[in-house]
């Protein structure tokens, strides 16, 4: 099934809204989980979350590592909204700060993180190689990068059945936008094209379920990725 792309920007407010009150704790909780899983003598203090959105999956893993500041980046003002109002609620306004920018354009007053994550951010973007630009350019050398994200079905068979699976009981506009979603998703081995492009090919890729890709592992230094690309 090739590839359909979707709108980079979820900037309208009632979708940032109901995306912001759907219940994604399951895969969100998840995501965390397997960070601590694939790492688990990480312990991240300065960290960049690409594509954060409302910041549940931020929150979330602020709240499992409690030494960390997290900087969350999303280019929609809407989503920065409600993110920051629920940081405020949730007491973790003073450890998470969120900055709304388009990516790569971005500007960070910290110069570099030791750990860098991104969840549900790729599948958005016309170019992927941006995600992985940006995380060399903030990472620290060595720095850790963790991305999860959806990937795309093989046929229309399995993108209605995936969104009968997790979907069927949403709302209409977040079952149009998951469906959406997966035919815009990229597959595992698009992805590791990507890295191999990017000097990252370093980077494990794994699958997650019956939905998902993983991509982990250790940013070299700049030069180190360089020397690695393709001339």
């Amino acid at each position: 099934m090739d590839r359909i792309p979707e709108p980079e920007l979820m900037d309208d407010p009632a979708q940032a809204a109901e995306y912001a009150a759907a219940d994604f704790a399951a895969p969100h909780d998840r995501f965390v989980a397997l960070f601590r899983e694939r790492h688990p003598t990480c312990r991240p203090l300065r960290v960049l979350d690409l594509g954060c959105g409302p910041a549940d999956p931020t929150r979330r893993f602020a709240r499992v590592f409690r030494d960390c500041h997290v900087t969350g980046v999303d280019a929609a003002d809407a989503m920065i909204a409600l993110g920051e109002k629920a940081n405020h609620e949730a007491g973790l306004a003073d450890r998470i700060s969120l900055v709304c920018a388009h990516l790569p354009e971005v500007a960070l007053p910290e110069r570099h993180f030791d750990t860098v994550i991104s969840n549900s951010l790729l599948h958005h973007l016309h170019d992927p190689a941006v995600l992985w630009a940006t995380a060399q350019r903030f990472a620290q050398p060595n720095g850790l990068l963790f991305v999860m994200d959806l990937r795309r079905p093989s046929d229309e068979d399995s993108v209605r059945e995936l969104v009968a699976r997790y979907a069927a009981n949403e709302p209409e506009l977040l079952r149009r936008d998951f469906e959406r979603s997966l035919r815009a998703a990229y597959r595992p081995e698009e992805i590791a094209e990507q890295l191999r492009r990017a000097g990252l090919d370093r980077l494990a890729v794994e699958l997650e379920g019956d939905r998902h890709v993983i991509v982990h592992g250790r940013v070299p230094a700049a030069t180190e990725a360089t020397s690695t690309s393709p001339s």
